[in-house]
């Protein structure tokens, strides 16, 4: 039996597509720019939101990036004040973490997300007592797929790597796991889908969350 999971936010345990959508798409209209389809932001984000802006910004045909920070300064104010917009869970995702807890998991959340607007996130939609730990990016630590923030969640709570899944719905996800020599599983209700993640090599991918806990069990 497994000790740890540690899961992805968006697109994993939340969906967040609006929210993100809505924020890329506020910013690009102050900046007088042409909005970005919600499709699109999809396959944008999984990155940190540097990178979200960067690939929004090309697609609203700022080819030169010139304007990436001003871009950055006016994400941060409109996404930190819509981070939760119509944010939900996914369909048997509370089910899902109350049944690992009862089977004795400590569970913790590990995002690319900017770290205030992850906590924020995941403690208006589950609260405050569920996760052992949520992390989003953080200037001091790597953005995934670098293994080091896993790790670190893992280590201090003296639970190594080999007892530890992580969770997730991209190929970032996967590779983080798989550098951290963690149990991998992908989930293909998340912004990737199963194609994508059978390419990126995920060790298992579920198709619902009642899944995952008869991978963790075997």
């Amino acid at each position: 039996m497994y000790r740890l999971c540690i899961f992805d936010l968006d697109g994993t345990l939340t969906d967040t597509l609006d929210s993100l959508t809505f924020s890329v798409n506020e910013t690009l209209k102050e900046m007088g720019l042409l909005p970005v389809t919600a499709d699109k932001c999809r396959q944008f984000v999984g990155n940190g939101a540097r990178v979200l802006m960067e690939r929004s910004l090309l697609e609203a045909g700022e080819t030169d990036l010139g304007r990436l920070d001003e871009a950055m300064r006016i994400y941060g104010r409109i996404f930190d004040a819509n981070c939760t917009y119509h944010v939900v869970p996914y369909k048997g995702i509370p089910e899902l973490l109350t049944a690992l807890r009862q089977e004795g998991l400590k569970l913790a959340v590990l995002s690319n997300k900017p770290h205030r607007q992850t906590v924020h996130v995941a403690e208006a939609v589950f609260g405050r007592d569920v996760f052992w730990r949520i992390q989003g990016q953080k200037e001091n630590i790597p953005r995934k797929p670098n293994p080091q923030a896993a790790l670190q969640i893992a280590e201090e709570l003296g639970i190594s790597p080999e007892d530890t899944v992580y969770i997730g719905d991209s190929e970032v996800d996967i590779a983080t796991g798989t550098n951290a020599h963690m149990k991998t599983i992908g989930v293909a209700w998340g912004f990737r889908g199963r194609s994508v993640l059978l390419e990126a090599g995920a060790e298992h991918i579920a198709s619902s969350p009642e899944e995952i806990i008869k991978l963790i069990k075997e």
